[in-house]
């Protein structure tokens, strides 16, 4: 008979059984009906071709080949379990999603979160939706973006300035550099363009994207000069791959969020992924706080 006809299932209905003796307190510790559990003990008995039980009037007897066989059972039982434990203790898959505009800030984030906590596996999809709606969609915490947002944890708000290569701006190419928008319209220059009057350039050459990220990476290319959030271009400008021609930044009112689905299996790893994120957040701004959170962290 092949090992993979072994009843696995049907081993915690016998242990169980096994440690009450009464089929009634079997099934209902074990949530299912006595004929089910009745049954799970049969296709046991009929894999080792014989008896686990001898039944009796006043109710169930382990056979003299069950009382040999339970201790060993019982052993092998426990360590499978522990060692499940231990694996699922070991390592929590977060699966989370975030806009594709946030993958400059989030990556190094994660390579940090990575490094200080091994046990979180952070298995990420990016997309273009920036909304979450736990009911329906398979992920365990998002980053989110958008104007009116309170619930989770404030990771920074968007603030708009200009940025360069530092190889086109050596050729004071400012008031003739094609413009690089982050969408299909003009909102986001028109934006910032309409709170200063130092620098005012004529529309006359655009190129657009669908998201920040593109924008941002022609820019480094030298395509042009992108409008961008200063959050998400700072190390680009730390490294060197970009500059700020201007200093002033234009707040759009809105906000990236962190906000996580309410559950109990991976509560604690949420949390070890919550504080981890906040964390390599807060340190990146100098140890400031990332902002304010609400009541319950939770969308």
């Amino acid at each position: 008979m092949s090992p993979r006809s072994l009843p696995l299932n049907a081993i915690d209905a016998f242990l169980v059984t096994a440690r009450h003796l009464n089929l009634t307190h079997a099934a209902k510790e074990l949530c299912l009906t006595q004929g089910a559990v009745s049954r799970k003990i049969a296709a046991l008995e009929n894999w080792f071709g014989f008896p686990l039980f001898e039944r009796h009037a006043r109710g169930l007897h382990l056979s003299p080949q069950g009382s040999a066989l339970l201790p060993e059972l019982r052993g092998a039982y426990e360590q499978l379990v522990a060692v499940a434990f231990q694996a699922r203790s070991q390592q929590t898959v977060v699966r989370l999603k975030a806009p594709t505009c946030a993958i400059r800030w989030l990556v190094p984030r994660l390579v940090n979160l990575e490094q200080r906590s091994p046990e979180l596996q952070v298995a990420l999809t990016t997309t273009t939706d920036h909304t979450i709606n736990f009911k329906t969609e398979p992920y365990d915490a998002a980053i989110v973006f958008g104007t009116q947002l309170s619930a989770g944890d404030l990771l920074f708000e968007e603030a708009l300035t200009p940025v360069i290569s530092h190889a086109l701006a050596q050729r004071n190419a400012l008031e003739t550099a094609t413009l690089l928008h982050p969408t299909r319209d003009k909102t986001d220059w028109s934006l910032w363009l309409a709170r200063q009057s130092a620098f005012q350039p004529v529309m006359s050459k655009n190129q657009h994207f669908d998201t920040m990220d593109l924008a941002i990476t022609a820019a480094i290319q030298g395509l042009g000069m992108a409008i961008a959030d200063e959050t998400l271009v700072a190390e680009d400008i730390e490294a060197g791959r970009l500059l700020r021609p201007f200093s002033q930044s234009v707040r759009t009112g809105a906000s990236y969020r962190l906000v996580l689905r309410e559950t109990e299996n991976k509560a604690a790893g949420l949390a070890a992924f919550r504080e981890g994120l906040l964390s390599a957040n807060q340190a990146s701004h100098g140890g400031a706080s990332p902002g304010e959170r609400s009541s319950d962290g939770h969308a």
